[in-house]
């Protein structure tokens, strides 16, 4: 309950800040690599669901 209390006090400019923050920390040239990385990782997340639920569906039948 706390946590999501949390988001609502904090505004464009700590948003940007934080950004920033995270710029300076992994790079420029880090980032792209990074969100690369979380995209092909939901995308397997994704798949690996569908996956079940079909196997689920065929156990069911």
């Amino acid at each position: 309950m706390i946590f999501s209390n949390i988001f609502l006090f904090i505004g464009p400019w700590q948003y940007v800040i934080i950004g920033l923050a995270i710029l300076l920390l992994f790079g420029g040239k880090k980032i792209p690599e990074l969100m690369k990385g979380l995209g092909s990782g939901i995308k397997e997340f994704k798949d690996a669901s569908k996956e079940e639920e079909s196997t689920d569906l065929k156990k069911k039948e």
